[in-house]
């Protein structure tokens, strides 16, 4: 599905910076508030935020998938009830095989349910189209995939342009680019491109076109701890600036720790919700 996702895209057609200078610089560009400001509506809290009042912006009642063949039913998510809310960063845990992967696909419209709900702003997913889960996906969502899905004959520039290119408000690429940290990289070709800059190039894709949900599947599984830590830092905040939820689904523990919430996975279930009363500072953060 991934691919398809990309194939769609087609067819229509991080740096050692303070927070505050990052934060600073991408309010300018997308003409929203700083995150000092956005803080004045919803409750900021440490690293890994969370939204204190409002309504959630997804939410998912007894969301099950499961497939059938042979006389066999493979359930891979098993009535999972949860919402998430804006400005949150939201850490999905578990082991392979546990329906990590298949909620972030029902969530990012790449898939439906085989039975419950799921809302985005109110709307209800598992009534949408073909067509409205394509606008969904090109309009509202932003992801980051853990082998980077960069196209390889075009260049990082290229690569962000394609994505700007089915937004209806889509951000400059080069200064998106320089955003996370790749200035000077622009005109390079992926196999040019360390692991680290790979990701930043797809995070910079998932970005360019202001995006209302960030969602993120082993973001750092391809990545030595390093550039790790500086994705995960450059992952919140850019929720913070855009002023989204941000979903990263992982197996890394450490991660979680920057994370106020963690959705623990076991079985396809949501087998408890962690609460981080003193999120670990991003700039602590060592995987």
């Amino acid at each position: 599905m991934i691919s398809e996702v990309i194939s769609e895209m087609t067819s229509e057609v991080i740096s050692e910076m303070t927070s505050e200078v990052i934060s600073e610089m991408t309010s300018e560009m997308i003409g929203r508030p700083t995150a000092a400001a956005a803080a004045a509506g919803a409750v900021v809290a440490g690293a890994g935020g969370i939204a204190g009042s409002g309504a959630p912006v997804l939410k998912g009642e007894n969301v099950s998938r499961y497939y059938d063949g042979a006389g066999i039913r493979v359930t891979a998510l098993d009535q999972v009830s949860f919402e998430i809310y804006q400005d949150e960063f939201v850490v999905v845990l578990g082991p392979s095989g546990s329906g990590k992967s298949t909620l972030l696909n029902l969530l990012g419209g790449m898939d439906q349910p085989s039975g419950g709900k799921l809302w985005y702003q109110g709307r209800d997913l598992t009534t949408f189209t073909p067509g409205q889960l394509s606008d969904y996906r090109r309009e509202v969502v932003g992801f980051v995939f853990q082998f980077f899905n960069l196209l390889p004959s075009l260049t990082a520039l290229e690569n962000v342009a394609l994505a700007a290119a089915v937004a209806k408000e889509a951000m400059s690429p080069g200064e998106v680019l320089g955003l996370v940290g790749l200035a000077g990289r622009e005109r390079h070709f992926p196999a040019q491109l360390s692991g680290g800059e790979q990701q930043r190039v797809s995070i910079a894709r998932a970005i360019v076109k202001r995006p209302a949900l960030l969602l993120c599947d082993e973001p750092t599984g391809a990545l030595d701890s390093k550039n790790s830590a500086a994705v995960v830092r450059l992952l919140l905040e850019m929720g913070r600036a855009f002023h989204c939820p941000v979903l990263v689904i992982t197996h890394n523990g450490e991660v979680a720790r920057v994370a106020r919430r963690v959705f623990y996975m076991k079985d396809g279930r949501i087998d408890r919700v962690g609460i981080n009363p003193s999120p670990l500072p991003v700039e602590e953060l060592v995987l």
